[in-house]
C-alpha cells in the first residue's frame, strides 16, 4: 500500500469517526458534567443517536440572553457539535 493510499484510509476513517452517533446516555454525562448544577432533560427526537431536545435549567443562565445561554451550551458541546451531534434543539433557562 502506498503512502497516498494510507493517507487516503486515514482520513476516510477519521471523516467516519466524527460523524458517529452519539448515545443519549453520552450526551447526558457531558452535560451533567459541564452543567453540574442544573436540571436537564434530553430526549431522543429520532431513534438515531443524531437527533436530540436538550432542556437546561441552570443558574448559570440568569441574567443572561437566549443566545448568550445557547453560546454556553454550544461551548461545552463544541467537540461534539456538528459531528456526533447531528441535530440539537435547545432550550435552556434559570432557575
Amino acid at each position: 500500500m502506498t503512502q497516498d493510499s494510507l493517507l487516503e484510509l486515514k482520513n476516510k476513517n477519521l471523516s467516519e469517526l466524527k460523524y458517529m452517533a452519539i448515545a443519549q446516555d453520552k450526551l447526558e454525562e457531558i452535560l451533567k458534567k459541564n452543567f453540574p448544577k442544573a436540571q436537564i432533560k434530553v430526549v431522543a427526537l429520532v431513534d438515531d443517536g443524531d437527533h436530540y431536545s436538550v432542556e437546561i435549567i441552570d443558574e448559570i443562565f440568569a441574567g443572561k440572553t437566549r443566545v448568550q445561554q445557547h453560546k454556553i451550551v454550544n461551548e461545552a458541546l463544541k467537540e461534539i457539535l456538528g459531528g456526533a451531534l447531528h441535530a440539537m434543539q435547545l432550550k435552556t433557562g434559570s432557575i
